[in-house]
């Protein structure tokens, strides 16, 4: 792959940089404005199953997020043409290496078709491209899903049709990264981490020098999550398959969206959850702590991979709020090195940075 450096030249200097950072979720476009690296306004568009229920494909939806997005620009009196660049959440492009990439014409077809697979965020780059094409300014994905630097013994799943894929939350996974990495001095480079993140998805990886050389993906393996089944028993799973109970969406539907704790208690609300448990509801704590007790053999199975040498173990996403899960965890994994807790996720000052880097020089974007 070629480099391309875009370097954004200002009248007086780059602190004015205006960046507009677009990330597309199922039901709302989550909209930032950023001076720099500092957010100035931001905001979850909302959009109504009614409204979404029109459009055949989700790339069809692209005109009436961007207008949503558009309009938003005009409510706060920020024109396209004061904007340094547009940056959009990658979606399910092919396999690539961590970085900020140039969204080009390859890139917005493999988005428009689906080729990898259809979800709201693949109209982070066509909105980011379009919007960007007004003022012909750069635009860019950072650090998408399909981050993959899996090492080679780490694809092997047990049979030669199957091989295991890179699919997890690249984006805030490798922006906590760096963060660790600098509160100990050093560069995300230069050291090995476990970063678990917690959400409705529970993804794990062994960062390895700056590369994720192993992680579960989100979809398929790894801990259940409040929404997900993560890895299941096989020969249970394929009686499941063929009993004739269930057809082959309904699977998929229980082993994602309606797997995990939501299959057990009936909600994915982890907050209500801990509450009843905190009351004394005996199976709300057991499949609480069963999931942290997943999450901690998660990452122990990292540390195997870093063969015990790992500077931090790094807990981030929604769920590292809840006190009582990252208790549970931490009493499991605290023998493999200090713990640190970045609650929640800021995927949207991650899309910021990564586009500033490569405005700054620092980096170069990549070429799809």
């Amino acid at each position: 792959m070629s480099g391309k450096v875009y370097k954004y030249e200002l009248e007086n200097s780059l602190e004015e940089a205006l960046i507009l950072a677009i990330n597309p979720g199922s039901t709302s476009t989550k909209v930032s404005i950023f001076r720099n690296s500092k957010c100035i306004f931001s905001r979850s568009l909302q959009h109504s199953s009614e409204e979404l229920k029109e459009f055949s494909s989700i790339a069809d939806q692209y005109e009436f997020r961007r207008n949503s997005v558009t309009d938003f620009l005009d409510e706060i009196g920020v024109a396209v043409e004061e904007l340094a660049c547009v940056v959009g959440r990658g979606g399910l492009i092919r396999p690539l290496k961590g970085g900020t990439y140039a969204i080009n014409q390859k890139m917005l077809d493999d988005v428009k078709s689906g080729i990898y697979g259809e979800h709201a965020s693949n109209l982070g780059a066509i909105i980011a491209f379009e919007i960007a094409a007004i003022s012909n300014i750069p635009s860019f994905v950072v650090d998408p899903v399909v981050v993959d630097e899996m090492e080679p013994l780490a694809r092997l799943s047990g049979l030669p049709h199957i091989e295991r894929k890179s699919v997890f939350h690249a984006l805030n996974q490798k922006a906590v990264g760096k963060k660790a990495a600098l509160e100990i001095g050093k560069n995300y480079d230069q050291v090995n981490l476990i970063i678990a993140h917690l959400g409705g998805g529970i993804t794990i990886g062994a960062h390895k020098h700056g590369k994720v050389v192993d992680v579960n993906n989100g979809l398929e393996e790894g801990p259940f999550s409040p929404e997900r089944s993560g890895s299941l028993p096989v020969h249970q799973l394929i009686d499941m398959c063929f009993s004739g109970e269930y057809t082959k969406n309904e699977m998929k539907k229980l082993v994602v969206g309606d797997g995990g704790i939501n299959a057990y208690l009936g909600t994915s609300n982890c907050h209500e959850i801990e509450t009843r448990a905190e009351k004394g509801d005996m199976a709300c704590q057991m499949i609480l702590e069963g999931m942290a007790y997943q999450i901690a053999k998660e990452i122990g199975a990292c540390s195997a991979v870093l063969k015990g040498d790992v500077d931090l173990v790094v807990l981030t996403g929604g769920l590292a709020r809840s006190k009582m899960l990252i208790n549970w965890i931490t009493d499991r994994i605290m023998y493999i090195s200090p713990v640190v807790v970045y609650p929640g996720e800021d995927e949207m000052q991650a899309l910021a940075d990564g586009a500033l880097r490569v405005l700054k020089g620092i980096e170069n974007a990549i070429d799809y």
